[in-house]
C-alpha cells in the first residue's frame, strides 16, 4: 500500500517533536505484547504472521494455469460452493432454519416516531423534521409468523404460486416480511425502485402482468395513484402502513387492503390450514428490475438457488459473522446489494435495524436538532454503503478538519499520517484510535467493524479515509444484479486500494479478449479483458428478453451459466481483480485516441471542488467536455478569492467562474496523471445536484449518460460549436 495519500503537513516543529516522542514511547511499551499476539493462532486454527503477510497471500488462482482463467478463490479450487447449510436450498427453508436456531433473538427493528414538525429554512424552504424514539424489535419467531400469515392472506386474496406479485416500497421491516411471505408461498417477487418515473414503473408492472402489489401509503399517493389507469391488470393493493380502511377516489375494480388485515385473513383457520406448495431451488424468487442506467429497466430473473449461492459467497468474506452482529438497513431493498446483505444477516441470526439516508446520522436532514440519528441509537457493527455516501462523509469530515484550530488540526493530520504508515505495515494504533478518531467513528455509532462498499468504484482517498478514521476495514465488492450481487469482495485485511478482491467461493471469473479496446489476456504485466462471471449465482436471464439473453449469457460445456459483464478488468499476481474500464464508456476521439469516460470521472471526483461529474465526448470531435456539480462551500470560497459576487445560479452560469473551475480541474487531472486528450477542455456547471429524483442518476447514483446527454444537449452544442 503506498502512503502517497498523506494529508499535507504544515506543522509546528515543537508539536511534531512532542507527537513523535509520545508515539515512540507508546510503541516501545506496546510493541512486544502486540508482536507476540500477532503470532497467536487465528480462529480457523491456522497461524499467521502480521496482517501484511496475510494480505500478500494469493487470494485466487487460474484453475488451468492460463492467464485468461478461469480464476477461483484458493479455498474453492476443486468445487464452487452453492449453499450455507446442507439441505437449506430455498429461501423459505433458510428463514425457517434461522427461526429454529434463534427464535427469541431480535430480527427486525424500527424506530418509533415520537413527533413530526415542519421547519422553515432561511431561504423559505420547508423541511420535515422528526423526533425518533428507541428501536422496537420483532423476534425471528414473530417475523416468521408475520410472513406466513401474510403469504396465506395473499393466497386467500387470489394470489397463485408461480404467478408474479410486485413490491414497490421504501426500505423497512415490512419489505422483508412481505418478501419472506412471497418466498414461502412461491410467489415470484417483482421489485421496482421507488424512485423510478411513472412510465418505467408502469412498464415493469405491465411486463410482469401482476394483479397484486405491496406498497406504502406515501408511494401509493405520490407515485402509484397517477399511473393506475396505465396498469389495467392491477386488482389488489396491499398497503404496509396502519392506514385508513376507506380509500375514496380510486379507480373501480381496485381493492386496497391494510397489511394487518391481510395477515388477519391469513391467520384464519380455514386459510392457515390450506396446504402450501413449497418452492423448488430452480423456481424464480425475484424478478429484479435494474435501475436502468442504459435505457428501459430490465427485469432480472433470480432463482432461489441463485440467491442462496450469492449470499453464501458473500458471508464467507465477513469474518466471525454471528448473531451478535447488528446491521443497519437504509439502502434501497430493490437493489441487489442491500437485499443480499440483509439476507446474509438473516441467515446468520443478526439483527437488522432500519434507517433511511435522511435519518442515518445526528446531522441528517430529517433529524431534529438535538435528537439522535439512527446510527447513534442502533450502534451497528455491520453496514453497507455506496461510494456516494462515503464520499459525502469524507468531504464533511475534511471540511470540519479545515475548521479546527491549529493544534487540533496538527494532531489530526499527524495521527492520520502515522496510522496510514502503521496500517501499511499491518499494525493497529489503539492510542490514535482512542484519542483522535473516536469522535469521527461515533458518526456511525462507534461500533462498526465491517463496512461493505459496492454499487460503484470507491476512490482511493475515500477508502483510506474510512480505514483510518472509522477504525474498521472496508470490504470493496464487485457484482451485478445479473450475478446476484456476487462476484468479488476484497479480504478485510487487504488495505490496498483500487482493487475489488478475488472471486467469491461461489463463482469463477474469466477474462475475454476485447481487441477493439486493446485489452488481451496476454497483456503484460497483467492479463486484461472483459470480465465474465460463471457459477451457481449467475441468474436465469432477463424477463421476456430472449435476444438480450443470447447476447449477455451463455452456458458452457459443463452446463454452468456465465454472464458477460461488459466491464474490463485485470488480474494481479495475488489473484485480485481490478476494474479498469467499461466497454460502454469507451469513446474514440476524431484523432483515434480512446478515452475512458469512467476513468476520467473517477480521477476528477477526488477534487474537493467537484461533487459530481459526467465526462462526455463525441467521436467526431477532438476533445472531451464535462458537466460538473460543484461543491457549494468550495466554490464559494474560490470565487471569494477573486471577488466574484452573485447568487448560486448566477455563479454557476458565469463564464468567469467556469474558467476558474476548469483551471482547478485541469490541475487536478494533471496531478492524477491523465493524458492531455483525456482532460475536459470545456465544462458546464450545474447549480442543481443530480439525485435519483431528477432522473439523471440511478438509485445507486450511477450516471444515466443518455438522460444527461439529453438534459445538456444545448450545452453540448455550445461547447462543441465554439460559441
Amino acid at each position: 500500500m503506498d502512503t502517497g495519500m498523506k494529508l499535507k503537513e504544515d506543522l509546528n516543529p515543537m508539536l511534531l517533536l512532542l507527537f513523535h516522542l509520545m508515539v515512540w514511547i507508546y510503541t516501545v511499551i506496546t510493541f512486544l505484547p502486540s508482536y507476540l499476539l500477532s503470532w497467536v493462532s487465528r480462529p480457523d486454527g491456522s497461524f499467521y504472521g502480521s496482517e501484511e503477510e496475510r494480505a500478500k497471500r494469493a487470494k485466487a488462482r487460474s484453475v488451468l494455469g492460463q492467464p485468461e482463467g478461469p480464476y477461483r478463490a484458493v479455498s474453492s479450487m476443486k468445487k464452487l460452493v452453492t449453499s450455507l447449510h446442507p439441505g437449506v436450498d430455498t429461501l423459505d427453508k433458510m428463514f425457517e432454519y434461522a427461526a429454529m436456531r434463534f427464535p427469541h433473538r431480535d430480527c427486525l427493528g424500527t424506530r418509533e416516531v415520537i413527533s413530526e414538525e415542519d421547519e422553515r429554512q432561511s431561504n423559505g424552504k420547508v423541511f420535515k423534521k422528526v423526533f425518533l424514539g428507541e428501536y422496537r424489535w420483532l423476534s425471528y419467531k414473530d417475523t416468521l409468523t408475520a410472513a406466513t400469515h401474510l403469504g396465506s392472506g395473499l393466497a386467500a386474496l387470489g394470489q397463485r404460486p408461480k404467478t408474479n406479485i410486485a413490491i414497490f416500497c421504501e426500505t423497512r421491516a415490512e419489505w422483508i416480511i412481505a418478501a419472506q411471505a412471497c418466498f414461502t408461498y412461491n410467489f415470484p417477487l417483482v421489485t421496482i425502485y421507488s424512485t423510478l418515473g411513472g412510465p418505467a414503473i408502469a412498464h415493469g408492472l405491465n411486463e410482469t402482468q401482476v394483479t397484486h402489489i405491496i406498497t406504502s401509503r406515501e408511494l401509493l399517493e405520490t407515485r402509484l395513484k397517477a399511473i393506475l389507469t396505465d396498469v389495467p391488470r392491477l386488482q389488489h393493493i396491499i398497503v404496509v402502513d396502519n392506514t385508513p380502511t376507506v380509500w375514496p377516489s380510486y379507480p373501480r375494480g381496485i381493492s386496497i387492503h391494510n397489511m394487518a388485515a391481510v395477515q388477519k385473513l391469513g391467520a384464519r383457520h380455514e386459510n392457515a390450514a390450506r396446504e402450501r406448495k413449497a418452492p423448488l431451488p430452480s423456481d424464480i424468487a425475484v424478478i429484479m428490475y435494474t435501475s436502468g442506467s442504459t435505457g428501459i429497466p430490465k427485469g432480472v430473473m433470480i432463482s432461489h438457488s441463485n440467491i442462496i449461492a450469492g449470499i453464501t459467497g458473500m458471508a464467507e468474506r465477513i469474518p466471525n459473522l454471528c448473531e451478535e452482529d447488528t446491521y443497519i438497513g437504509y439502502l434501497p431493498l430493490a437493489h441487489v446489494l442491500e437485499l443480499s446483505a440483509e439476507l446474509v444477516c438473516v441467515s446468520h441470526g443478526c439483527r437488522i435495524g432500519y434507517s433511511s439516508p435522511q435519518t442515518l446520522a445526528d446531522q441528517s436532514t430529517k433529524i431534529k436538532k438535538g435528537s439522535k440519528g439512527d446510527t447513534s441509537v442502533l450502534q451497528p457493527t455491520l453496514m453497507a454503503a455506496v461510494p456516494e455516501i462515503m464520499d459525502r462523509i469524507y468531504k464533511n469530515v475534511m471540511t470540519k478538519v479545515e475548521e479546527m484550530n491549529c493544534v487540533q488540526r496538527t494532531l489530526f493530520i499527524l495521527a492520520y499520517n502515522y496510522k496510514l504508515e502503521q496500517l501499511a505495515k499491518g499494525y493497529s494504533t489503539p492510542l490514535c484510535d482512542r484519542l483522535v478518531f473516536r469522535k469521527v467513528r461515533s458518526l456511525l455509532g462507534g461500533r462498526t467493524r465491517v463496512l461493505l462498499s459496492g454499487g460503484a468504484p470507491l476512490s482511493a482517498a475515500t477508502q483510506r479515509f474510512m480505514n483510518v478514521c472509522f477504525c474498521c476495514p472496508v470490504g470493496q465488492g464487485y457484482g451485478l444484479t445479473e450475478t446476484c450481487g456476487a462476484g468479488t469482495i476484497s479480504e478485510l485485511w487487504d488495505y490496498s486500494t483500487g482493487r475489488v478482491g478475488g472471486p467469491l467461493v461461489c463463482c469463477e471469473i474469466k477474462l475475454k479478449d476485447w481487441v477493439e479496446g486493446g485489452y488481451r489476456s496476454t497483456d503484460k504485466p497483467h492479463p486484461r479483458g472483459e470480465i465474465l462471471i460463471g457459477g451457481p449465482n449467475v441468474t436465469m436471464g432477463y424477463y421476456k428478453k430472449d435476444a438480450k439473453n443470447q447476447e449477455d449469457f451463455f452456458v458452457d460445456e459443463n452446463g454452468q451459466r456465465w454472464f458477460c459483464t461488459g466491464d474490463i478488468g485485470e488480474f494481479q499476481e495475488d489473484g485480485c481483480l481490478k476494474i479498469i474500464d467499461r466497454k460502454k464508456d469507451l469513446v474514440k476521439l476524431q484523432a483515434g485516441e480512446y478515452v475512458s469516460l469512467g476513468k476520467v470521472e473517477a480521477m476528477l471526483k477526488n477534487c474537493p471542488l467537484i461533487d459530481n461529474i459526467c465526462a462526455y465526448a463525441n467521436s467526431d470531435e477532438t476533445y472531451v467536455i464535462g458537466f460538473v456539480v460543484p461543491n457549494q462551500k468550495q466554490l464559494l470560497a474560490l470565487v471569494d478569492q477573486y471577488g466574484i459576487r452573485g447568487s448560486w445560479e448566477e455563479l454557476c452560469n458565469s463564464k468567469a467562474v467556469e474558467e476558474l473551475v476548469l483551471r482547478v480541474i485541469t490541475e487536478a487531472a494533471l496531478t492524477a496523471q491523465l493524458e492531455r486528450f483525456e482532460i475536459p477542455r470545456k465544462i458546464r456547471l450545474s447549480p442543481e445536484p443530480w439525485t435519483p429524483e431528477t432522473g439523471l442518476v440511478t438509485d445507486a447514483f450511477k450516471l444515466k449518460r443518455k438522460e444527461l446527454k439529453t438534459h445538456y444537449q444545448d450545452d453540448i452544442e455550445r461547447m462543441y460549436g465554439g460559441k
